[in-house]
């Protein structure tokens, strides 16, 4: 999402309604994300282990940032997978003598 206000929209959270300043044309991923939200805080709260709307939204923070920086690594990993292949790929065309196949 964007600093854009653009204008706003009624979300809801945990029952909850909020209103969110949205740019034009992104109110479907407002409403994607407020769902995901939504239900990631549910499942927290349905646990039983945390009780109270700010702790539970402070452990779905927690939760979604680890997801997220989770799978930034993993990114990371594949794309120098990816790059050490393309290396080696380079390497061994070079390597060939010229005429072969």
């Amino acid at each position: 999402m964007s600093n854009d206000a653009g204008h706003k929209v009624a979300i809801k959270i945990m029952d909850k309604e909020y209103l969110i300043g949205c740019p034009e044309g992104s109110e479907a991923e407002l409403f994607v994300s407020a769902d995901y939200l939504d239900k990631k805080m549910r499942e927290i709260r349905d646990a039983g282990k945390v009780l109270g709307l700010e702790r539970v939204a402070v452990m779905t923070a927690l939760n979604l940032s680890h997801e997220l920086l989770q799978n930034k690594a993993q990114q990371q990993e594949n794309l120098e997978e990816r790059i050490m292949k393309l290396s080696k790929k380079i390497d061994s065309s070079l390597i060939k003598p010229k005429g072969t196949p």
